[in-house]
């Protein structure tokens, strides 16, 4: 009798630990991340700082129930620089430990939120992006009765108001701070309060501070002139670095601090474009050039999945003799990681180009080796390292192998084909364990969100869950999607549902004529814009037997001003506002659609998405009802966009037990 493997549950989300924000240390002999974990009683979610060496296994470095993140090596490789809300759960502070161990010494006493920090070269600072918490909120922390009032008013006064995962803006702004390292003396060096700046970097003398900051007049409605400043280290005026206009994400000096690099884009509302990256003398005198655009790739780690703590973003790596930097990018399903010269020579290098997704990456001061976060299709993310002189790699974490050692995954397909227009698509299928050629399946179409990501070479937890119950999953990244070049992420550009929608629509074509799919037992889900595709999908044909759509996208007018982004939906149609196109907003708008929809479907968003706001996904319910299709609604309180990917695990878990009921009731 043949022994039936295990599956994988949505209960193995409270299982999963997720490593994240990986360092190698400046002699690299050792490694320090963060693992987070899931307490499932309270559904807290803790992290611990481990290390390793590059040559032995992972320690626990540091204990507790609470928060340990963001960990740095001080230049001298002795000390360990780190996040952490030890002593008050609502706020974290930086505390610095001895590697050679001890407790853990608090060096900051501020209320605020901290972004992003590094030390100085020397050691003795620290330079930080730091917003303080508003007066009116330490008073309610201080005063019981004012706690249990709450919020009185909300007085709004910019158009970008709101962030969706973190909520409404606080007045404060963030800022550039140093910090003694020994004193814990923090001194605020910018602080003009109608301007932000962060990404700060330190030069290699340690005498200036570059960052990224926008400057115009009305930030709020130019919100890509951001401009490089740098700054003398005890204060002063900042000195702008002229680049061209457009969005810009982190910024770093080269080893002589000649130059600087960082990545982003040239223009205004061309989302489309590739992230690149760029370099630009650091003196102001020159051009900046871009080094990866002659090789119409994207500079950025941009795989899907479901498994990941997002890293912060870091700034450019350059060699140890400046002549090339490192990046990550984002191309065909993988993330793989790359070098390109300095010089702007048109010689790309793969330095790590396997099928899967380098998330994260360091470089020891030597050059001599690389650690780096990295998962594939079967195995969510781990540390690796590279030693670069003998050439050979060694995995030092199986963070998971207990939950993974005995599922049966299925098997994945990966499929190219010739799309509408002679376009060249990539895509999945995922069969479910136990497959058997010659039975006929359900299946159950997955568009990705974005839409300028891309579905790839990285574990997803609920494509392995759905095929599980016996479903196989196919995903594509139709035109749209990134990874892929410009031409393809512009195919769309203020003209969605045409063309990814024919891409979608003949790799379901390609899939209906499979042996094994049963071509009248099809599904479709997808969450923000893949809801919207779900949305667009049931109001163009009847062919999918059910939908379920997710954080989605329905009416484009009301859209408009509600979200997040608010007025920067005008960027996707000819950035012109609602009440100068407002048919060409109404014929983007899924729900213009709705009379001709057949499909039951059910709806769910999240109460507190910022992304996508749940009144979205409300029209979608009542229209649904009015027009008498089969439709539930599940609303999830108190989460954002990033429900599936950030959500509370039980919330989590209850939003694939409703998917895979819904599925259930209909395509089984």
């Amino acid at each position: 009798m043949a022994v039936r493997r295990k599956t994988l549950k949505a209960e193995d989300l409270y299982r999963f630990t997720l490593i994240s924000d990986s360092r190698i240390s400046p002699d690299g002999n050792h490694v320090v991340y963060s693992l987070e974990r899931v307490e499932r009683k309270t559904e807290k979610k803790f992290a611990d700082l481990w290390v390793v060496p590059t040559h032995g296994g992972p320690k626990r470095f540091t204990y507790g129930d609470c928060v340990d993140c963001h960990a740095r090596w001080s230049p001298d490789g002795k000390s360990i620089a780190f996040l952490s809300n030890r002593l008050d759960k609502k706020q974290y502070q930086v505390y610095i430990i001895s590697f050679g161990g001890g407790e853990a010494r608090r060096v900051t006493d501020l209320k605020g939120t901290f972004g992003t920090f590094e030390w100085s070269p020397d050691g003795r600072s620290l330079v930080c992006c730091f917003r303080k918490k508003d007066r009116d909120a330490i008073e309610r922390d201080r005063d019981e009765q004012k706690r249990k009032l709450g919020v009185i008013a909300r007085h709004v006064d910019r158009v970008l108001y709101k962030l969706d995962g973190s909520g409404f803006f606080p007045k404060e702004r963030w800022h550039i701070w140093t910090v003694g390292t020994r004193t814990g003396r923090a001194r605020q060096i910018t602080g003009r309060d109608r301007y932000e700046e962060y990404a700060p970097a330190w030069s290699p003398d340690g005498k200036s501070i570059v960052f990224l900051s926008n400057r115009n007049k009305n930030p709020d409605f130019n919100p890509e002139d951001i401009g490089v400043y740098i700054l003398p280290a005890a204060g002063g005026r900042p000195r702008r670095v002229k680049t061209p206009v457009g969005m810009k994400f982190t910024v770093g000096f080269s080893p002589d601090g000649h130059r600087l690099a960082y990545y982003g884009y040239e223009g205004q509302g061309q989302w489309w474009k590739n992230v690149s990256l760029w370099v630009v003398p650091a003196s102001g005198k020159g051009k900046a050039r871009n080094l990866t655009g002659k090789f119409d790739i994207e500079a950025f780690a941009g795989t899907t999945n479901d498994l990941t703590v997002e890293p912060p973003l870091a700034p450019p790596v350059w060699s140890a003799d400046g002549e090339r930097v490192y990046f990550n990018a984002t191309r065909h399903g993988s993330g793989p990681l790359y070098s390109v010269s300095a010089q702007g020579k048109p010689d790309l290098e793969a330095v790590i180009s396997d099928r899967g997704t380098v998330l994260q990456f360091s470089i020891d001061k030597a050059e001599s080796r690389i650690a780096y976060l990295f998962g594939d299709m079967t195995n969510p993310v781990d540390l690796f390292v590279r030693d670069r002189m003998k050439g050979n790699e060694r995995r030092l974490t199986a963070i998971n192998r207990r939950i993974l050692r005995q599922p049966d995954l299925g098997e994945t397909e990966e499929v190219w084909f010739e799309g509408p227009d002679r376009t060249p698509v990539q895509g999945w299928i995922l069969k479910p364990p136990g497959f058997n050629p010659r039975k006929t399946y359900p299946s159950i179409l997955e568009i990705h969100g974005g839409p300028m990501i891309q579905y790839g070479n990285l574990f997803m937890h609920e494509f392995y869950y759905l095929a599980a119950h016996g479903y196989v999953v196919f995903f594509c990244n139709p035109r749209g999607s990134q990874g892929y070049g410009e031409k393809h992420s512009k195919a769309i550009w203020g003209n969605w549902g045409k063309a990814d929608y024919a891409d979608l629509m003949a790799w379901t074509d390609l899939v209906a004529q499979k042996p094994y799919i049963d071509p009248r037992r099809m599904g479709v889900t997808g969450g923000s814009y893949g809801g919207f595709m779900t949305n667009w999908i049931i109001g163009h044909t009847a062919r999918f037997k059910t939908a379920v759509t997710q954080r989605s996208i329905v009416n484009m007018i009301s859209k408009y001003g509600s979200g997040d982004y608010n007025w920067l939906l005008e960027y996707r149609f000819g950035g012109k506002p609602p009440w100068e196109k407002i048919r060409h907003y109404w014929d983007q708008s899924p729900l213009k659609y709705f009379d001709k929809v057949k499909t039951p479907t059910l709806v769910i968003h999240s109460e507190e998405d910022h992304r996508c706001p749940i009144e979205q996904g409300e029209q979608t319910f009542v229209a649904l009802k009015r027009l008498g299709i089969e439709t539930e609604m599940v609303r999830f309180p108190e989460e954002p966009h990033g429900l599936s990917r950030t959500g509370r695990t039980d919330r989590r878990i209850a939003r694939l037990k409703h998917m895979l009921r819904w599925f259930d009731r209909y395509l089984r």
